[in-house]
């Protein structure tokens, strides 16, 4: 990979991770693969069920399925303010009952109007789980565990997503129903576990925050957050490298696999599991080589890998149907995993050293909010270039998208105070005139505070991403 800076002396070692991290964190991390096993078993096949096993159709499943983006996109600015005024794990728990709800709705859907309600919980669900689960993550996890939490976080999520696909490819069958039936109740159940450890061990961890005296201000609204540039261009470079990124794997890059690159729909499934073993082998080692180094650089190599990966996937529609086709999505399909190793635990992290504790759960609705935005957009844009046939357009799109990213992470770099930026300062730095430590208060231009608590100080809450 490529060298982005020099490594802070001492950088800490993966072997040290679950020593330093705290029992709460232990205790997230232990349901992880178990809830995603779950996603992994009904993700794959939720629009084959709908079209296929209930027979409603092509088109019809298709509108149906764009019922959770649309939910998630009204639910998450609302649920920020839920999750700071409540406590996160509540938001949370919330959040697992909707999903099993949506589930078991889902397993006994016959008529459209059954289906779209089990959707509706979903998207609920789905919007509002990332803010909750990231905001419970930065108020149990010191700063300095945050990027290799999250990065193990997400190793652990693609090897539930993908031992449950590979298991739910081998028992659905269309011709029984049943079966079906049988992975969308399984799927509720792995909810399961996660609600035992908030109920139990964890029933005292609220990740609620009270603010100081003098951050207790009123007003502190979406449009005074958004006042701040460093917030602002965060968002920015979140909102193209979703669009960019997973926005265009889970819809772009099967249209285009099969319209212009003329492979089959087995090739595209060994393409997302090429995905998933590169990052179950690579996170880790990954973690390790970015430890210290500024995280916007890491979004530039990024962004850089992310457009060889675009390339290659254009590079099939110059191969259709043959073998090299398929090797060649294969290759997209691993660099671009490659890139999704060093956004996870990247962009989650910068958001939360950046939050303010008692505003956790605002700064992560708008985080979440840039990929609502763009799971709504990805599609359309990529219906529309591959739809009328401008393959090559498609491709130019996301290439420029990724020069684009490089330079909005050139720019966050500039505003970003650089404790935020994953650099450890040992005496003050001053950053947009404002001298701060790690950790320490400091406030917005227009006085409204901004920054944490010390990195020493008692944490309270809890996980997930």
């Amino acid at each position: 990979m490529m060298r982005v800076s020099s490594p802070p002396v001492g950088r800490p070692s993966l072997a040290s991770f679950w020593h330093d991290l705290p029992r709460e964190g232990r205790l997230l991390l232990s349901t992880v693969i178990v809830e995603f096993l779950g996603t992994g078993l009904v993700m794959p096949f939720t629009v084959v069920y709908l079209s296929e096993v209930r027979r409603f159709g092509l088109e019809q499943a298709g509108a149906l399925l764009a019922i959770p983006a649309v939910v998630g996109l009204l639910v998450v600015g609302p649920a920020g303010t839920v999750i700071d005024r409540v406590g996160a794990r509540r938001v949370v728990l919330a959040t697992l009952c909707c999903l099993v709800v949506s589930s078991t709705v889902l397993a006994f859907a016959t008529t459209p109007a059954v289906a779209a309600v089990g959707l509706a919980f979903l998207g609920m669900g789905h919007g509002v789980s990332w803010p909750a689960a990231n905001a419970l993550i930065g108020s149990v996890i010191p700063s300095g565990l945050r990027q290799r939490y999250f990065g193990i976080n997400f190793t652990l999520l693609n090897l539930g997503i993908g031992i449950g696909g590979v298991l739910g490819g081998r028992l659905v069958d269309v011709t029984r129903p049943g079966t079906f039936t049988a992975l969308y109740l399984l799927d509720a159940a792995t909810y399961l576990a996660p609600v035992a450890i908030l109920l139990g061990p964890l029933r005292h961890a609220s990740g609620k925050v009270e603010a100081h005296a003098e951050e207790a201000l009123p007003g502190v609204t979406y449009a005074v957050l958004l006042r701040d540039r460093r917030l602002l261009t965060l968002l920015g470079m979140s909102l193209v490298a979703a669009f960019v990124g997973y926005a265009q794997l889970n819809s772009g890059m099967p249209a285009f696999a099969r319209a212009a690159g003329g492979v089959s729909t087995e090739a595209i499934g060994y393409a997302f599991g090429v995905n998933t073993l590169v990052i179950v082998l690579l996170q880790l080692v990954v973690l390790q080589r970015i430890e210290g180094r500024r995280r916007t650089r890491v979004a530039m190599v990024m962004a850089l890998t992310w457009g060889l990966s675009w390339l290659l996937l254009g590079a099939t529609a110059l191969v259709p149907g043959t073998v090299a086709a398929v090797v060649l999505l294969a290759g997209f399909a691993g660099v671009f995993g490659l890139g999704e190793t060093m956004l996870q635990p990247t962009l989650a992290a910068m958001t939360n050293d950046l939050s303010p504790d008692h505003l956790r759960g605002r700064y992560n609705a708008l985080g979440s909010l840039t990929f609502q935005l763009a799971f709504v957009a990805g599609p359309l844009v990529a219906g529309l270039l591959i739809g009328r046939g401008l393959a090559v357009a498609y491709v130019g799109l996301l290439v420029a998208g990724c020069a684009v990213l490089a330079w909005a992470a050139l720019l966050t770099e500039r505003r970003l105070p650089p404790h935020v930026n994953g650099l450890r300062l040992p005496r003050r730095s001053h950053a947009d005139g404002v001298s701060v430590r790690p950790g320490e208060r400091h406030t917005l231009a227009d006085g409204t505070p901004r920054g944490g608590t010390s990195p020493n100080s008692p944490r309270v809450g809890m996980q997930q991403g």
